[in-house]
Order: structure tokens, then sequence, then C-alpha cells
């Protein structure tokens, strides 16, 4: 009975978020179910204080580690949009490598910003009218806009490039004891079939829509800018590289990255001080949004961990056939899927499920946790971007287009591909090439 209740607990969570509700009303009522099914194997289990102590205190852990980054890695979005940075660096790029190959302007643009620190969110609003100029330029249908920029924001730059500051790649460290640069083989390989099959999958449908006699159209809802008011470009650059320098060079905490680039953002746009209030202010509260909606589902892992069922839920996931790797990726890819969220779902499994890796590891001279790290990280930038996901949403909305006319694009470049990424980094781990 407790594993139906954790089941139904996970199928009601994958219910719900589909429909669009908060994971922050969502995953407690769901960690209540799995509580209440966990009665009937141990009568010392209480709802109440399954969710007064297990699930509050996962909540208030999550947080309490991840709070400050959350935080910062906001503000710092905030403050390279208000001032202009983030668009100047993608004017930059896109305008060097031109409109002849604006698909891969967008997005080497798109994960330019992403690996700077940037938050996908911010890159979306920040580069949709820059792929907008470029589009018109090329003559490319405005529908293959939302491909690009997902494929540069919410794939290969978070996982696939050894050292990304996205919080999918750090928080396996909390679990592994391991870098943001983990297995870099690995990451490599999985973000060149990331990269080089998105791409060419969108210059496919370039040449296929353009066949059908599609041309790009002026859209209604753009935002026009002034150029001659962003900041210079490659001072515009310098927050962006300090970030992963500070990270893997220096190896510097992230909040310590973090903080040095909101400072470096500062100094250089001091001509903007007049915007920084609000990038605090905005900042710190969309921080505590994101992080809320992250620690939720910590929460819902800490319940699952404790009731009886989850023995039986951990005997099934380590008795897949073949590479623990396989598990891993298994439980990480379904429960990003459910969350809707990268950081939600590897948030769930890895709270669950990470100590019992990591003691494989330890005893296991064919596993590392550097491709337990790898895995995972890869592993939740999957099915996370299905239909219902928050960035996929936000993202169509901005472009000014529905599921039907570019969800296809999303799907194969942020779907499809990672999860053949995802085979090709397990093979490697298997291997012991990391």
């Amino acid at each position: 009975m407790s594993l139906f209740g954790i089941v139904l607990g996970l199928a009601l969570l994958i219910f719900l978020a589909f429909k669009g509700q908060s994971i922050l009303w969502v995953a407690p009522i769901c960690a209540a179910v799995v509580a209440l099914f966990g009665m009937f194997e141990d009568p010392t289990i209480n709802v109440l204080t399954m969710y007064t102590e297990n699930y509050m205190a996962g909540m208030a852990n999550f947080t309490m580690s991840w709070f400050p980054a959350f935080m910062l890695g906001a503000i710092f979005g905030k403050m390279m949009e208000a001032t202009g940075a983030a668009k100047s660096v993608g004017l930059l790029i896109t305008r060097f490598i031109g409109a002849k190959q604006a698909i891969l302007a967008v997005v080497i643009a798109c994960a330019a910003l992403t690996y700077g620190g940037v938050s996908l969110f911010v890159v979306v609003f920040a580069i949709y009218p820059l792929a907008v100029a470029v589009y018109r330029e090329a003559d490319i249908p405005n529908k293959l806009i939302p491909g690009p920029i997902a494929l540069g924001a919410f794939s290969f730059s978070m996982s696939g490039i050894p050292g990304s500051p996205q919080i999918q790649n750090i928080i396996p460290t909390k679990y592994y004891g391991t870098t943001a640069m983990a297995a870099p083989i690995m990451a490599l390989a999985a973000g060149a079939v990331m990269a080089v099959g998105g791409v060419l999958w969108m210059k496919y449908r370039e040449r296929k829509l353009k066949a059908a006699g599609l041309h790009f159209t002026e859209p209604t809802n753009l935002e026009t800018f002034d150029e001659s008011k962003l900041p210079n470009p490659l001072v515009s650059l310098i927050p962006l590289i300090s970030v992963p320098i500070t990270l893997n060079v220096l190896k510097m905490e992230l909040v310590a990255s973090l903080l040095i680039a909101v400072v470096l953002t500062a100094i250089l746009n001091y001509k903007s001080f007049h915007l920084f209030e609000k990038c605090l202010n905005d900042g710190a509260a969309g921080g505590l949004v994101s992080i809320g909606n992250t620690a939720a589902a910590n929460g819902f892992g800490a319940v699952v961990k404790a009731v009886p069922g989850f023995a039986t839920l951990t005997q099934f996931v380590f008795g897949i056939k073949g590479s623990p790797l396989i598990s891993e990726a298994i439980a990480t890819s379904l429960l990003a899927g459910a969350t809707g969220s990268g950081s939600g779902g590897i948030t769930i499994a890895l709270e669950a499920l990470g100590p019992k890796y990591m003691e494989l590891a330890q005893t296991d001279p064919n596993l590392s946790p550097e491709a337990l790290h790898r895995v995972a990280s890869i592993a939740c930038g999957g099915l996370d971007t299905l239909p219902h996901n928050g960035a996929v949403i936000t993202l169509l909305s901005v472009c000014g287009l529905t599921h039907k006319d570019s969800y296809i694009d999303i799907f194969m470049t942020c779907t499809a591909l990672p999860t053949l990424a995802v085979i090709v980094a397990i093979i490697l781990g298997s291997m012991g090439i990391c």
C-alpha cells in the first residue's frame, strides 16, 4: 500500500503539473497522499507530522543551501536585462555571425548568455528581438524562432558544456561531492549531440518551410529598442566571462561567482544606477519564487524517502538491468517530466536516491561520482520541456506563437536530442570514459 501511495502521489503530481497548477501547493498535497498510504504499513506515521517535520525539513534544507545562489542568479539576470548588457552581447554575436547563418547566430547568442550565468527567462526576453532582426534579413519564417532560442538556452548550455553555472549542473555537486566540471568528456560528447543535432534539425526545418512558400512576417508584439543606448558589448561580456572563470578556474563557490558578476555589472553600468534598486527587488522576489518551486519538489522527495514503500521503490530502481547510470537517467528524466522542471526533477531524484548511488560509486570501480553527476544533469534537461513546462510556455508567449506553430522544434531540440545525448553519456560512463 505504501508503494501504491508513492505511485499515486507521483501520478497526481504529474496530472496537476500538466494542468498548470503551482507546485507550491501541489507538492504538499501529493506528499500527504504518500504519507496517508504509508500509514497502512507503519501506524506510527502521522500525516500532519510528515508535513511539519519531513516535508518542511526537506523544503527548508534545500532553501537554506541554495537560496543565495537562486537570488543572486535572478538579480544578475535582471541587471543584465535592465542595463541592456544581455541584449548588447546578443547583438554582437548575431551581427558577427550574420543573417546568412541566422539560426546558428541565435543559438550561439543564447548559449553564451546561459553559460555566463544568465537565467533562461532573461535570455528569452533579451534574444527574441535580435532573432526577429536576423530572421527578417534572412527571410526565415517566424515559427522557427522558438526552436533555436530553446536549443541555445534550454539544452547543451545547461549540461553539455563542462563548468556551466546553471543550477541543473550545480545541484548534483551537493550529493556527489563533484564540481561543475564533472565528467568533461561525457559533457562535451552529449553537448555535441544536442548542439549539432539541433542546428541540423533547424536547418532542415528552414529548408522545408521555405520550400512550402513560407516567409518572414512582421510580428505585432515586438518591442523596439535603441541600439545607440545599449552598453558596449565587449564591456558587457566581462561579467558573463567572470562567472565560469571564477567558478571553474578560481574554484570559487557559485554564490561568490554570482556576487562578483553582480558587482561587475553594477560597476561597468554605473550610468544605469537608477535601475539597480528595482533589479534588486525584482531579482530577490523572482529568486524566492524560483527556489520555492524547487524546494517544494525537494520536500515531496523527503516524504517519499520516509515511508516504507521507498525501500521497495529503491529495490525496483536499482534492479533495472545494466549500469546504475541507466536507472539514474530514467528516474531523473521521469521526475523532471512529472514536475515540468529540470531542477525539480533532479532534486527529487537525488534527494531520494543520490545517497544510494553514492554508496555504489564508492564500492564499484566502474562507477564514478563524476559520471553520476553528468548523467543526472543531462537527464533532467530532457522530459522537463514537455508542453506544460513554464519556460516553454513563456518562450512561445514572448514569440507570439502557439504550441501548434513551434512546439515540434522545441521537442526535437530540447526533449528528443537530450534523450539521445543521455544514452551517449551512459555509454561513455559505463566504459569509464568521463
